[in-house]
């Protein structure tokens, strides 16, 4: 049978989502865990692989088992094995068509940055300082540039694998709570670095260093030895993953808890 599952993550201690050689990684202690519910090994396949420092609050695994166990047991037996830094949130059984990745729809990441003169002693590690002071008016107005279907060669990693450029954003937006500026953005897929590179740019905009327009000369130049300064991975959550209703995952909440 498929079991698909959400999981939830603080990535400060991890060497990111995928398994590597003698590195603390999330697949392996989540891999770890459900295999003792399972009494055998299990292999998981993610919505979508987090960097080192990058948190979730709404990763989707599935995995392929032969062990008959109550939805809830998959979820309270991993929980008992896994480090607190990590967390399973629910799991459910699905059809064997249905795929973390490939049948995902959409995906949501949210950047929080800590806008005050003064680091935080309680947030390190949750959130990107920036001392500076922010004008998220500017940001959100320079944001909407990204909106839409673009090639975002200037936006993604130089080493990005993925085999084009071409994303579709539908959300971009920018606001303030208080010291807080968060950036949420949403597109059907994501490229490597994609959300830290628009947090850079809309970042040196808010600073005043760059003009509201230099976020769409950015993606026109279709260079990304030409864009801006790749921001911190402190501040960015995979926030929420959208699936077909027809695969009837758990309706992700609103918030997911996220009050800093």
């Amino acid at each position: 049978m498929r079991i698909a599952a959400g999981i939830e993550y603080d990535g400060r201690r991890f060497r990111g989502w995928q398994s590597q050689p003698d590195k603390r990684c999330v697949q392996d202690v989540v891999e770890a865990a459900f295999a003792q519910v399972a009494d055998a090994p299990v292999r998981l396949h993610c919505a979508g692989r987090t960097d080192a420092g990058v948190h979730a609050l709404g990763q989707v695994v599935h995995f392929d088992t032969q062990a008959e166990r109550p939805e809830r047991a998959w979820v309270l037996g991993a929980n008992t094995d896994l480090p607190n830094d990590v967390s399973v949130l629910w799991a459910c059984r699905v059809p064997d068509r249905f795929h973390a990745r490939f049948s995902a729809t959409a995906r949501r990441y949210r950047y929080l940055i800590l806008d005050r003169s003064a680091r935080s002693a309680l947030l390190a590690g949750r959130v990107t300082w920036v001392h500076r002071p922010l004008d998220a008016g500017r940001m959100a107005e320079a944001a909407q540039a990204l909106i839409g279907t673009h090639d975002f060669t200037s936006y993604r990693a130089i080493g990005c694998q993925a085999k084009h450029p071409v994303r579709t954003v539908t959300e971009l937006g920018v606001r303030r709570r208080g010291a807080l500026v968060e950036i949420t953005v949403s597109a059907n897929a994501f490229l490597h670095h994609m959300v830290r590179n628009i947090a850079g740019v809309l970042i040196a905009i808010g600073r005043g260093d760059a003009p509201v327009g230099w976020a769409r000369e950015v993606l026109e130049r279709r260079d990304r030895a030409r864009g801006g300064v790749t921001a911190f991975p402190d501040g960015l959550y995979l926030e929420r993953i959208d699936y077909p209703a027809v695969f009837g995952l758990p309706a992700a909440p609103a918030d997911y808890g996220l009050t800093l």
